[in-house]
C-alpha cells in the first residue's frame, strides 16, 4: 500500500511541476526574429567591421534617422 502512495505522489509531482528539460529553462526557444538586429545595428556592425567607412556610416545613420 505504501509504495502505490510514493508511486501516485511521484507521478502526480511529474505531471504537475513544470519541467525543464524540454527547453532548458522551461521556455520555449525564442525565434530569430526577436534576436534580429534593428537597421541602425546592423549598420554600426559594418562600420565596426570595416565594412563602410566614417562618411558612409553617417550618411547612412542620417537616412535612418
Amino acid at each position: 500500500m505504501g509504495l502505490v502512495f510514493i508511486v501516485i505522489v511521484v507521478v502526480l509531482l511529474f505531471t504537475l511541476l513544470p519541467h525543464n528539460r524540454a527547453y532548458g529553462d522551461g521556455h520555449p526557444p525564442e525565434t530569430a526574429a526577436a534576436h534580429a538586429d534593428t537597421p541602425l545595428e546592423t549598420l554600426a556592425k559594418r562600420y565596426a567591421r570595416g565594412e563602410i567607412n566614417r562618411i558612409e556610416y553617417l550618411e547612412r545613420r542620417k537616412d535612418l534617422l
